[in-house]
């Protein structure tokens, strides 16, 4: 199957053109209206080399926040007030300590400086968050992805700290959830997450969810 090369023309293919793996296109920009086309529907960009790749993955990982699992050693660690969490407190700090982060079995980053900068115009624009886990006033670890109606797509987290960001990310669910949030977008899978409840489901039924949350006439940051 062809892969789409995109140029300076704001659009995608059809979502149903994705390669097995879920590549759908190469190229384009990340200019924040070519970002926030393709989260509404459902694509999400790395990067590999110097060209933005564009992905829409089937199977697809997500969290629904009624559905969050709190483990009970995690249960602990909230009644004893582990790490000081906070929304928006720190992005530039957050999305370069993502960055830096050095994960098991990944070579490298996918977050470089385009990226960096693309997602720090788009939190001056108020679409994406961040979320810090402090302790004694240090950064210890955090998230940050996109808000977009009641969906919010997770980018990227890191932790300098043990459970630091599942702390973050636990706080922040329950935060989203009375935000009204329905659907958070974990993009693939991770063992990580799926101990905290996300689950794989089908593309289409991602889609369906995604037009249902995203309320296609108007989105809200």
């Amino acid at each position: 199957m062809a892969i789409t090369l995109l140029t300076e023309k704001l659009w995608f293919p059809p979502v149903e053109t994705a390669s097995l793996d879920g590549l759908l296109a190469i190229g384009g920009d990340l200019q924040p209206e070519r970002i926030l086309l393709a989260y509404q529907s459902g694509i999400f960009p790395w990067y590999d080399g110097d060209l933005p790749l564009w992905w829409f993955p089937n199977p697809r990982f997500v969290l629904l926040p009624n559905e969050l699992k709190i483990s009970k050693s995690m249960q602990q660690l909230i009644k004893q007030n582990k790490f000081k969490v906070t929304v928006n407190n720190a992005f530039s700090e957050v999305i370069k300590n993502c960055k830096n982060c050095i994960r098991k079995d990944q070579e490298g980053t996918w977050i470089n400086e385009e990226v960096v900068n693309a997602y720090t115009q788009l939190h001056k624009m108020g679409y994406a968050h961040s979320v810090e886990a402090w302790q004694n006033n240090e950064l210890v670890g955090g998230l940050y992805g996109i808000k977009m109606g009641q969906v919010f797509f997770g980018e990227s987290m890191f932790s300098l700290k043990s459970n630091a960001s599942k702390y973050a990310f636990i706080n922040y669910v329950l935060q989203l959830a009375k935000e009204g949030v329905a659907l958070i977008d974990c993009q693939v899978y991770t063992k990580h997450l799926e101990s905290l409840g996300a689950k794989m489901i089908m593309k289409e039924q991602f889609s369906q969810l995604l037009k249902h949350f995203l309320h296609s006439t108007q989105i809200n940051k």
